[in-house]
């Protein structure tokens, strides 16, 4: 049985590995019968140790996403962390790759709410509703678990690997869009990677929100007018090296780009 104080362990073992930029073993390796309703606990303790630094939550972010991501890992639904204002960073900004462990790079569509959205019972149309506009997104994933060992736990309990998200400058209204047909080109150094429709994310984009919505409610939680979340990655991630540019171009959404060093 897990007690408050070994969560709070965990989460500073995580805390240290982000400082340090030196991955941990894998706490499902260590830890017989660690599960994701212990992760998320031990989650809830970092996000509130980095509030407690200074930081605010500025929206979220949603993982696995895909089936072929969920067969991969052998889970039914995604997972979740949160987005910290100190994670953001503008649109073509350059990231030091000497500041992160082992990042990956990832194309989304973000939500940026206008209304409130608690759950149980919250739907895609409640989604669209409550959604002010739509953007593009990258998201820079890391895991603070070495050489990215993870299960899902792990990645749960390491706030959902993530690390910085950038949002492009165009907002665009949903009302009029059908996001499960938004066309995405993912580039590196000019290059196509892949190409993908929004229903790459379980079906329709707004169905990942919609879930999120659903899923914080079991914990008495719910999405905040103003929020940001990052639906899930359209593409498969990939890792960069010094001097990589990517971009991601959505069809009438814009595009969004970073660059490493």
């Amino acid at each position: 049985m897990f007690i408050t104080e070994k969560y709070q362990q965990l989460a500073d073992r995580l805390l240290t590995a982000e400082r340090t930029r030196e991955g941990i073993t894998p706490i499902t390796e260590e830890i017989k019968g660690f599960n994701a309703e212990d992760a998320y606990r031990v989650q809830f303790h970092l996000i509130n140790n980095k509030l407690a630094s200074g930081n605010r939550i500025t929206g979220k972010k949603i993982g696995l996403t895909s089936l072929a991501a969920q067969n991969q890992f052998g889970v039914y639904e995604p997972i979740y962390g949160s987005l910290l204002s100190n994670m953001e960073v503008v649109d073509g900004v350059i990231i030091r790759l000497e500041d992160l462990l082992l990042p990956k790079v990832e194309p989304e569509i973000g939500f940026i709410l206008g209304k409130d959205l608690t759950g149980p019972g919250v739907s895609v149309c409640d989604v669209l509703r409550a959604t002010e506009a739509v953007v593009p997104a990258l998201e820079i994933a890391d895991s603070r678990i070495k050489d990215w060992r993870i299960k899902v736990p792990d990645a749960i309990a390491d706030n959902s690997s993530s690390a910085r998200f950038i949002l492009g400058g165009k907002l665009t209204p949903a009302a009029d869009l059908d996001l499960r047909l938004t066309g995405l080109v993912f580039k590196k150094n000019g290059e196509i990677l892949g190409t993908a429709a929004g229903a790459a994310v379980l079906g329709h984009p707004a169905a990942a929100v919609a879930w999120l919505a659903n899923k914080m409610a079991e914990f008495e939680f719910s999405l905040k007018a103003g929020e940001v979340v990052l639906a899930g990655a359209l593409t498969a991630s990939v890792a960069p090296q010094a001097g990589d540019y990517f971009e991601a171009c959505f069809d009438r959404l814009g595009s969004v780009s970073v660059r490493f060093a």
